[in-house]
């Protein structure tokens, strides 16, 4: 008959099942299956992204021999940005490890590891889905709360610049998309200047990229394309257009679309450290001024032991480090 000894166990150590959560499948994401991100520990609850506010000018020409020409250096800046501490509680009681050893080998401190692990990946696939909203936000420039209104970070009012933004003019027929998708893009590579970009990616709003699909050029320009394949079949995975691969991003919270339906986020694709998603430490003793881990699971005797509380915790940072390098499409 099972005991609630079996909690005393080392397989219960936070590093454990913290380990045993991380390693588990997980409800597969856009941005996380693109590798957009690179995912970096921290040490503290905070990042500092130094700015160093260089700008490149053109040099006159002079007399040889003669002193250069002096240039006063732009005064840099530290920015501040706070992990965003994401948190879930519930509990193990008592009745639900009695009589918990299953059939074969599997020994009574592994079946009730195994029902922790259970109620914490329920908990991690939601924690998993609110870090691709902050990474979504990230690459807005705007990170939002839960309720979809709420400003955690800004990421345009933190660097002290503006958003970029380009008109597709979808609405009209005459339109030379493919003309707009390029000056879009110079924008974008005006603000990234000799940084290396692999591609591009355009994650759409529905209402965009129906009106995109469904634009008179673009039909033309696939219309001979394997016999019109494209259009015929579902596109929403995304297909290739002047240099750009367009795609239907799909996610939601509290029923606000990760990307309005009008509009659509033009993405240089790798590009050294523009995405950041930055995991700070857990609020344990054991782990304080350690390496942030994704995920952290801990469990604690209820009083009287009558069961176990289960606390399933991430500390993300998502950061755009060059914001204006992303830019905003509407369609008309």
């Amino acid at each position: 008959m099972a005991s609630m000894d079996v909690f005393n166990d080392d397989a219960f150590r936070v590093t454990t099942l913290s380990a045993a959560i991380s390693e588990a499948p997980f409800q597969p994401t856009r941005l996380v299956e693109l590798g957009l991100f690179r995912n970096e520990p921290i040490e503290t609850t905070e990042a500092w992204f130094e700015l160093d506010g260089d700008t490149i000018k053109m040099v006159k020409a002079g007399v040889r021999g003669a002193p250069g020409e002096h240039k006063i250096r732009d005064k840099g800046r530290a920015v501040a940005l706070v992990a965003k501490h994401l948190k879930r509680d519930d509990s193990m009681m008592a009745d639900e490890v009695q009589n918990l050893r299953a059939f074969g080998s599997e020994s009574e401190v592994e079946s009730a590891v195994a029902r922790v692990q259970r109620i914490a990946g329920k908990h991690r696939r939601d924690i998993e889905t609110t870090i691709e909203y902050h990474r979504m936000g990230a690459i807005k420039g705007q990170i939002l709360d839960a309720d979809g209104t709420t400003v955690l970070d800004n990421l345009f009012t933190k660097f002290g610049v503006s958003q970029q933004t380009h008109d597709m003019n979808l609405d009209t027929d005459t339109t030379d998309i493919r003309a707009e998708v390029i000056k879009a893009k110079r924008k974008s590579e005006n603000v990234l200047g000799a940084a290396p970009v692999r591609s591009f990616r355009a994650f759409c709003g529905d209402a965009f990229f129906d009106d995109f699909l469904g634009h008179p050029e673009l039909k033309a320009a696939y219309e001979r394309w394997l016999d019109n394949e494209m259009l015929r079949n579902d596109p929403r995975g995304g297909f290739q257009f002047g240099g750009v691969i367009w795609e239907n991003y799909r996610g939601s919270v509290g029923g606000v679309p990760f990307v309005g339906a009008d509009d659509a986020y033009l993405v240089p694709e790798g590009v050294p450290d523009l995405f950041v998603c930055n995991f700070a430490p857990a609020d344990y003793m054991e782990t304080v001024n350690t390496p942030g881990l994704p995920f952290y699971v801990k469990t604690a005797p209820k009083h009287m032991d009558t069961g176990v509380d289960i606390q399933v915790q991430s500390n993300p940072l998502a950061v755009c480090t060059r914001p204006r390098a992303v830019i905003k499409l509407t369609r008309t």
